[in-house]
């Protein structure tokens, strides 16, 4: 049985490293009532999964080829390989109940990834991944880096981001450009958010899109309550505010706008 020919436009980098696929799997706590696999390429996460939930493992993966040969290699997966693309199947008509996420992903979708992560988050308690290192900063830094950003921010406000190891581009086929990392993220214990979501979002995204400014320049566009000007958090950068801080100020800015 052939192998499954790695496609540069869906960002493919196949895993070969058996020590590293095992750390990877291994890195999943937890007795999880369904594992979705993204982008299993030629099953090495799979091989090694199949041993930890044998039963509830399901596999979704946009290239053709590499679903008709993973179909070929596990029969015993049939009907829980998914040929579909992540970011547009509708997971809750997939899982009724909750589900855990693994994977290798694809650099170039990775953020997008993540907002779908978002989305279903009271649906997935866990998720382990491999993504570029750079990103993989990012996600797990704390306020004040210059690495923590919108998705910083977003994430961190419903998930524990745990960075657990650097991966040398020679672990994969083809050899990627860059180091990759492996991150856990864990659900925390919001449930909701003490103010408006999509207002959150809304300031987030703001403050960080010039993020050398301060807020009170870069949250302008949002046409802010006057009163608000004064408020000590719009004296700082994006970078300087934590979750707490962000959730705070946006708390705020809803209750002025109601009482105007």
């Amino acid at each position: 049985m052939g192998g499954v020919r790695p496609k540069k436009h869906l960002g493919q980098h196949f895993l070969h490293d058996k020590t590293v696929a095992h750390k990877i799997v291994t890195s999943l706590g937890g007795q999880h009532e369904a594992i979705l696999e993204i982008g299993p390429g030629m099953g090495v996460l799979t091989e090694l999964l199949l041993a930890k939930n044998e039963h509830n493992l399901w596999l979704i993966d946009i290239d053709s080829e590499s679903v008709t040969w993973l179909k070929n290699k596990y029969p015993g997966l049939s009907g829980r390989i998914i040929h579909d693309d992540f970011l547009n199947i509708n997971l809750h008509k997939l899982f009724r109940s909750k589900f855990a996420l693994i994977g290798n992903l694809p650099y170039n979708i990775s953020s997008q990834i993540f907002f779908r992560l978002l989305e279903f988050r009271d649906n997935i308690p866990e998720m382990v991944c491999m993504i570029q290192k750079e990103v993989a900063d990012r996600l797990a830094s704390p306020p004040g880096n210059k690495t923590y950003g919108i998705l910083s921010v977003l994430l961190q406000a419903f998930y524990e981001i745990e960075y657990l190891f650097t991966v040398k581009p020679g672990a994969f086929n083809p050899p990627p450009k860059v180091n990759s990392a492996v991150i856990r993220l864990a659900r925390n214990q919001t449930q909701r958010l003490g103010c408006d979501e999509k207002l959150f979002f809304r300031v987030v995204k703001q403050g960080f899109q010039n993020r050398r400014k301060t807020l009170r320049n870069a949250l302008k566009p949002l046409n802010l309550p006057e009163q608000i000007n004064e408020h000590p958090f719009l004296s700082l950068r994006a970078e300087q505010l934590s979750v707490a801080d962000f959730e705070s100020l946006t708390a705020e800015i809803e209750a002025l706008w109601k009482s105007n």
